[in-house]
């Protein structure tokens, strides 16, 4: 069974199959005007709670794959996910430079976590 999170017409937010919650890309849609920080706090909060919708939380992601408009964001998103993700909850992550679906975003985050 395939349980969706906020469906729309083009995908859902977030879905959960066979004890996986798997995350759309979480973009700052709320204040895209702020810098990198205020983004990737944007971005970690809605994360947040989707997982919370799904039954899950940070401390169950297994995968995350962070794409900045410009790497030159890098250290500035560092310094919210290092204070976000709990100590000895790290998940396999990637992070890369890419062109995003809209110029005034810097930051789209896809989880995959594990529903406890």
């Amino acid at each position: 069974m395939v349980q969706r999170f906020e469906p729309g017409k083009r995908m859902s937010q977030a879905l959960v199959h066979n004890g996986t919650v798997y995350l759309a890309g979480q973009v700052a849609d709320e204040d895209p005007t702020q810098d990198i920080v205020g983004q990737t706090r944007q971005v970690l909060a809605m994360i947040d709670r989707l997982l919370e919708q799904a039954g899950s939380d940070k401390r169950h992601i297994l995968m995350a794959q962070i794409f900045l408009a410009d790497m030159a964001d890098f250290a500035g998103m560092n310094s919210v996910w290092d204070t976000w993700v709990p100590a000895g909850h790290t998940p396999a992550r990637a992070t890369v430079q890419a062109a995003l679906a809209a110029p005034e975003w810097k930051i789209e985050i896809v989880v995959t976590a594990a529903v406890p």
